[in-house]
Formats: C-alpha cells, structure tokens, sequence
C-alpha cells in the first residue's frame, strides 16, 4: 500500500463544458426518466455516443445520438439500437446498460461491452457492429457479477484481452479491476487482477472499476477509472487515473493517488443516483490535443468533460509507480 504522503496535487486537468448537461430525457424523441452513461466513438467527422436510456418502466436500452462537434446539435435517433432480449438473453431479462465501444483494427469493427442483467446479477455481454446499423449478439462472455468491461484494440500474443471488475459475493462490497484473455472473443481464461482497490478510508477503497475503454498513447494506456467511497448519504463516484505498459497491459506504470474529477456540480449531487461523475466513453482529438470526456451525472443526464492529452499525461507520469 503506498503512503499517502505520496499526494501529487493536482491542477483541474478535466473542465467541464459550460454548456451541460449536453443531453438530457426531455429532449429524448421518446418517453424516458433518464440518459446517461454513453459510450462514445468517432467516425469520421462524426461523434456517435451509444446512450444508456431508462424507460419508464425502471429498464435500460441504448440508443444513438450523433453530433458533428461532439458538444452540440445531437440527432438523437427515434429508436433504440439495442433493446433487451430476454426471449433469445434470458441473461437480459432487468435490462441492458453502460455499453463501452472499441475499433477492433484486425477485424475491421466495433465492439460493445455492455452489462446485461440478469436474474443472477450484472454480467458482461457483447455486441459487435460494423455500421452502427445492424448488430450481432454474441451474448454473455463472464459469469456475474461482473461489469465495467472493455476490449483493448488488438491482440497480445495472439489473444485478445478484456478489462472488466467482477465482485466476489462473500466479500462484497468489494471489486478489483482484472485482465483476462480470449483466442475467439467468446471463450476467457487466464484472469488476473491488475489494479486493486485500496482499503480504509481512500477515495477509491473497496471498489474500482474501469470508465472508458483503454486509450492509446505513446507512454501507455492510459486508464480512466472510478472509484465508489461509501458515505453514510451513500456512495460517491470520483475519477482517478493509471497508465498500463502498452505491450503487457498486465504490468501498472502508474496510478494516481488523489482523484482528478468527481461531483461538484448541482446536475452531479442532484439527481436519481446523487453524486456520481461515470464515465463509459472518451473520445481523442489529436489536432486539438483534445480528450472528450462523456459521463453520466448523477445517473440522470449526460455530460462533457475536456482535458489537453499532453497535460493528462504530464500528470500520470508524475504519479507513484504501481
């Protein structure tokens, strides 16, 4: 365990966008109580968030919103992209949520981790896409419980790897953040912890989990992750960040001690699930030196964050080794 005196203090390296929430249920082209927890990706000139959508009944869906900017104009399709199938999923039955995309470069398609819930718990389940138009489900790839899960763009000695937080149920709560590896995307082994959750009174202790998917950079991937501190108004979700080893993912160059984001604004402390900042999608704009952070406030609306790449990761490297 590191010594907290081991404190970088921090500067605001993500600024919120004054104009959020950026999408909110009232301008849903449909009835719904919430939208929140995005993935998000770009194609093309196009920002595309895949929109976690709570109907009035209490169950989630996705549903698409582009925008060219990223920040203005969504076109919110009239339709959900993927709905629950609990007819053909029965692992689906409570709903679907919390979708994270990837370009897999080898295959020439998207990804979509979400969390299916099922009658035994939250577990990880996939999609694949080629369009955003037409969806292929594979279905559950880890048992619950089991969520906050993404693929990593290619493969590491052949096999491709998963980021996700399964939880122990005789010691919940509790929840690490663990790799596992695939030949076929359908079949994991190999499962081990990489980043733990600390103990005692930190702000990530017990449990961590992954927010967006795994960002590329020069100095590694670069890890946007949550951690839930249990208060007794309940449970606070903040951001911190860790750098894995571009070629062994497994191996944790750097964590950070203190959070970088967490609830501050009313639209954060105020709301279905009060004071969560979550994160599912990120996106990098290279000429801007630009990271886009998409998160869910409050598990009600969703919101932007900005952050300089350069300035993210002047940060992380003055952070403690892992």
């Amino acid at each position: 365990m590191k010594d907290p005196t081991e404190y970088v203090i921090t500067s605001e390296l993500f600024n919120r966008y004054e104009k959020n929430p950026i999408l909110t249920s009232a301008e849903w082209p449909y009835r719904a109580n919430a939208v929140f927890n995005a993935g998000a990706v770009q194609i093309e000139d196009e920002t595309l968030l895949l929109v976690r959508v709570e109907d009035m009944c209490g169950f989630s869906h996705l549903t698409i919103a582009r925008s060219k900017d990223g920040k203005t104009n969504w076109k919110i399709d009239d339709h959900p992209a993927l709905k629950p199938q609990p007819d053909v999923y029965p692992e689906e039955i409570w709903g679907i949520e919390d979708p994270r995309i990837m370009y897999m470069r080898e295959r020439g398609e998207y990804t979509i981790t979400y969390t299916a819930y099922s009658y035994g718990g939250p577990l990880v389940s996939l999609a694949i896409t080629e369009d955003f138009q037409r969806f292929n489900k594979i279905g559950s790839i880890m048992p619950p419980e089991d969520k906050d899960a993404s693929l990593f763009p290619h493969k590491f000695n052949g096999r491709w790897a998963l980021i996700h937080r399964p939880v122990p149920i005789y010691h919940a709560p509790s929840g690490h953040i663990w790799i596992s590896y695939s030949p076929d995307l359908k079949h994991w082994g190999d499962h081990k912890i990489i980043i733990k959750a600390r103990d005692g009174g930190w702000w990530d202790a017990n449990k961590i989990g992954l927010g967006p998917p795994p960002i590329e950079t020069d100095e590694g991937w670069l890890i946007i992750y949550h951690g839930a501190k249990r208060t007794a108004s309940g449970s606070i979700y903040r951001l911190g960040l860790a750098l894995l080893e571009l070629e062994n993912p497994e191996k944790v160059l750097r964590r950070s001690s203190e959070w970088v984001f967490g609830p501050r604004m009313i639209y954060e402390r105020i709301g279905d699930v009060p004071g969560v900042t979550f994160p599912c999608g990120a996106v990098v704009d290279k000429k801007k030196n630009e990271l886009l952070l998409y998160y869910g406030a409050a598990d009600t609306t969703m919101c932007l964050a900005i952050g300089k790449i350069d300035e993210i990761l002047e940060y992380i490297l003055s952070c403690p080794k892992g």
